[in-house]
């Protein structure tokens, strides 16, 4: 028994030396030699338990990590310092009261710790800026990862590593890696963090998270971003697409009458809600419209008024009036058109009157749609270069311009054909005056669409 002890002790003594061995080499820089020694002290099972090793093979791994000439022998170097501290740390934690944990560490000034976080933050800086945005957000990744160690242990006392997250997410973004990015950029968002162009994270976690479908997410995060930034008008606009997206246009019109309370001097929202009840209740073919229809239409035709006592020389609003009353038009001549003689037989009186009526009705929406078509004609075709959007909408209305004044020259040829069937000589040459107007107008605007491609 006595001989046992002895050769057990002996044992114990020459591990302890191969540890203080490894230490002595780590303290002269001879690291190839300290990886050896501290290698063989931890392949033995019963110093596996031994905090102290683990602590010294972090401390030689991570040296070697960061000697330019012997990296390149131990690529995962650094990992493997990682690795080597969080047992430590953990050893630490089962086996030593709160008052004895961590000494060395604490001696050293979490030096091991704080140079494998410098390390991965300076090898993702260089890949950064190399481009390189996949070897960037490991090693930001690593970075974050030994922050958080340190932050859990109570090593230091910040919760969140902002530009390093924000980096990592960043990296991971331009890594074709959006689900990775997510995660960081959600971190910083939850945090709250506020900072130069952080509004746009939470933007893009929102819409992240709307592509996905995952509706509770993407709600969440445009909620923090309006609460951290309740100036930005994108919130307002996302909650709209979420609430198109759902396909419920109940719901969505309630939202807009929401919004349009909340921001009463914003023309966009009405304009976009005037533009929604349309299109909801209008169709080219009749068959296709909602039951509501008509009322769609009419509240289409408030907002969008509305829209311009907000902005008179917003174009687009008045082009949207001016369709709409166009298309109403259009239908009611349509109408007009399908009443005409079957065979041989000839119009009845009702059917005459009920024709002559039509022409009127016809006469009037389009009376009603001039001045907002002629008014995108004014703003539009005085400026110079425009965009695509104003370059459609001038296009649009002097077309429609053309046509009106065409339809108003068929209209006046009959009245003055039946003025001449009653030889009425004052009313033919009145009628005359009126078609020589339209004409004039149909040659004006034909002149200013052919040129519209070379004057804008």
């Amino acid at each position: 028994m006595f001989l046992t002890a002895l050769l057990a002790a002996v044992g114990f003594l020459s591990q302890a030396q191969k540890l203080e061995k490894a230490k002595d080499l780590l303290s002269r820089k001879k690291l190839t030699d300290a990886k050896t020694e501290i290698d063989n002290v931890l392949a033995l099972e019963k110093h596996k338990t031994n905090s102290e090793a683990w602590y010294t093979k972090a401390k030689v791994y991570g040296a070697i990590a960061a000697d330019s000439t012997l990296k390149s022998s131990v690529p995962d170097a650094r990992n493997t310092a990682f690795e080597a501290m969080k047992t430590y740390l953990d050893l630490e934690t089962k086996e030593k009261d709160a008052a004895k944990r961590n000494i060395q560490l604490t001696l050293d000034n979490n030096a091991p710790l704080i140079d494998l976080y410098t390390g991965y933050s300076k090898d993702a800086a260089s890949f950064y800026n190399a481009s390189n945005f996949n070897d960037a957000f490991v090693n930001f990744k690593n970075s974050l990862a030994i922050f958080d160690l340190m932050s859990s242990k109570g090593i230091i006392p910040i919760k969140l590593d902002t530009t390093t997250t924000l980096y990592a997410g960043i990296s991971a973004e331009k890594a074709q890696k959006p689900d990775d990015a997510a995660i960081y950029y959600g971190k910083i968002a939850e945090a709250k963090a506020k900072g130069e162009g952080f509004v746009e994270i939470y933007k893009w976690l929102a819409d992240y998270y709307r592509r996905k479908d995952d509706i509770a997410n993407a709600s969440k995060f445009s909620a923090l971003g309006r609460e951290v930034y309740p100036e930005d008008q994108f919130w307002t606009g996302f909650e709209l697409d979420m609430a198109r997206e759902k396909g419920n246009k109940e719901d969505l019109f309630k939202k807009y009458e929401q919004v349009i309370k909340e921001n009463p001097d914003n023309y966009l929202f009405l304009f976009n809600y005037g533009v929604e009840l349309y299109q909801t209740g209008y169709d080219p073919d009749a068959s296709k419209r909602p039951a509501n229809s008509k009322e769609l239409i009419a509240k289409a035709i408030e907002v969008m008024t509305k829209t311009l006592e907000k902005k008179p020389d917003y174009a687009n609003a008045s082009m949207v009036l001016g369709q709409i009353y166009y298309n109403q038009g259009v239908e009611i001549n349509n109408e007009n058109k399908n009443i005409r003689p079957q065979g041989n037989v000839k119009l009845t009186p009702d059917q005459l009157k009920k024709k002559e009526e039509l022409r009127a009705e016809t006469a009037k929406k389009f009376d009603q749609a001039l001045p907002y078509l002629m008014k995108v004609d004014e703003l539009l075709d005085t400026q110079g270069k425009l965009k695509m959007e104003d370059k459609d909408n001038l296009k649009n209305a002097l077309d429609l311009l053309i046509i009106i004044n065409e339809e108003k020259v068929n209209q006046l040829e009959q009245k003055k054909r039946q003025a001449e069937a009653k030889k009425d000589a004052a009313g033919v040459k009145a009628i005359d005056a009126e078609i020589k107007k339209m004409q004039d107008a149909v040659t004006k605007y034909t002149d200013k669409y052919n040129n519209i491609d070379r004057k804008h």
